[in-house]
């Protein structure tokens, strides 16, 4: 059996357009990635979630809540490689405006806040845990992420040459 790159790709709270951006990638890429890449958890294309003994995770958005910082931390420990995706999970923005509100609208958003479990401030996915690469945008940058998927084909043994 020919090995693969096992990847997985996240999404917490964003407007999930580079999410869009990667659907449309595989349009014009998955021919050849099929034979490179198991997709282990893209829940835009299948049900199944395998986080164990991923080699790259691809994370978007930023985290707002407990239970997405444990299960970003989760999938940190699970993942030989993490690649933040898109503004939101890079920088926090646009996300990040909420920690940025003044007195009066935190204490109008605090009733959501606690109803919904969020967090009081949003993060960016480096404050959370250990980020290894940066595909950056708003949405992602096409060229950076092949880039980027194409270094990891090659770190891990499945090409031997960068495209």
């Amino acid at each position: 059996m020919l090995k693969k790159l096992k990847v997985g790709w996240f999404s917490f709270s964003c407007s999930e357009d580079s999410t869009i951006i990667f659907t449309e990638l595989l349009n014009s890429h998955y021919q050849k990635w099929k034979n490179e890449i198991d997709f282990r958890s893209i829940l835009v294309m299948q049900k199944k979630e395998d986080v164990d003994n991923l080699d790259v995770a691809f994370i978007e958005g930023a985290i707002t809540s407990v239970l997405q910082e444990e299960k970003l931390k989760s999938i940190r420990r699970k993942a030989k490689k993490l690649v933040a995706v898109g503004s939101c999970a890079i920088i926090g923005m646009p996300s990040v405006q909420r920690n940025m509100f003044d007195e009066k609208i935190k204490s109008e958003l605090s009733p959501f806040l606690i109803r919904f479990a969020y967090l009081d401030k949003v993060k960016k996915i480096s404050d959370v845990v250990m980020v290894d690469d940066m595909v950056p945008g708003c949405p992602m940058n096409e060229e950076v992420f092949l880039k980027v998927i194409n270094k990891y084909l090659c770190e891990f043994g499945i090409t031997n040459k960068q495209k």
